[in-house]
């Protein structure tokens, strides 16, 4: 199996270039290597590799810088994902594809599913949601992940962010009325490699099952939870000396205004994965500590 693998050094990319190993020969390109900013550029590449599965975790992620850059933005999680669509339907290559909360407009009472029906309130949504449509509208075969909250123990991120306040500051001021889960880079990478694995033996009897998956982690909290979970999490750690931050302040949307709307819910029902692959993500609070542990190990 022959896999493509773009945006290897970004948050989810660093993952599966680890956990898409035991599926096939990967290839894993940087944006120095494929760079989605340049459309053109993209048909040589894939041609050049022919890959029977692309993995593009390469993607304009600045959401605020958006708002002022949204021809970029689309350009990166659209038009080039136009492109790759289109030569894996040419090449008869399944297409993955990570998109993101922020393709709904956050007004629902309860999680949404892969049913309901996308309204982006922001620039960087409304360039994902142009690359889900572009797959679609291309005929390739595809899978579409919506995950949400994405941290890392690399790269620039909420968790990353909180660990370094909390070494500056002694107060936090958090805003606590956006409700969502927190997704670690590393689960969305495994979940990834188990369902291609799923999927070969399924292309092995003759089909697969083209979809869009929502890929969060279990539970729900708020920013301010989330800040409050590391926070709690670092000053139990063996490095916690470091840590001055004694209080974390909950604070309204309002209080803390940013260039870019954000959804007041971005819960995403992940139970179509658990129904189609068995998978289930863990809860976010248990993943959160394994990452800052990994982090704070590390310093």
């Amino acid at each position: 199996m022959k896999i493509l693998l773009l945006g290897r050094s970004g948050q989810v990319g660093w993952e599966l270039c680890r956990s898409l190993m035991p599926l096939g020969n990967i290839t894993a390109l940087d944006r120095m290597q494929c760079d989605l900013s340049v459309p053109d550029s993209i048909p040589d590449v894939v041609r050049a590799i022919q890959p029977e599965i692309i993995v593009n975790a390469a993607a304009y992620t600045a959401v605020d810088r958006a708002e002022n850059e949204e021809e970029l933005a689309t350009v990166i999680n659209g038009t080039s994902v136009r492109v790759l669509a289109e030569e894996a339907q040419k090449m008869n290559a399944l297409l993955v594809y990570y998109s993101t909360d922020y393709v709904f407009d956050g007004t629902k009472s309860c999680a949404y599913t892969e049913s309901d029906i996308p309204n982006p309130i922001n620039a960087y949504g409304r360039s994902k949601l142009h690359g889900e449509n572009a797959i679609i509208e291309s005929g390739c075969e595809y899978l579409v992940f919506r995950t949400s909250w994405v941290y890392a123990a690399r790269g620039n991120n909420f968790l990353k962010t909180m660990l370094r306040l909390a070494r500056e500051r002694n107060e936090l001021r958090i805003v606590a009325d956006q409700y969502g889960a927190p997704t670690w880079s590393r689960n969305i990478a495994d979940v990834t490699s188990q369902v291609l694995h799923a999927v070969q033996q399924q292309r092995r009897t003759g089909g697969t099952r083209s979809s869009i998956y929502h890929l969060s982690a279990g539970g729900i909290t708020t920013w301010h939870g989330f800040a409050d979970a590391v926070i709690e999490r670092a000053r139990k750690h063996a490095a916690s000396d470091s840590i001055i931050t004694q209080r974390v302040l909950p604070i309204a949307t309002e209080d803390y205004p940013l260039p870019a709307r954000r959804p007041r819910n971005s819960q995403l029902d992940s139970g179509a994965l658990a129904r189609h692959y068995g998978l289930r993500m863990p809860e976010w609070h248990d993943a959160v500590e394994m990452c800052i542990d990994e982090c704070l190990d590390a310093t």
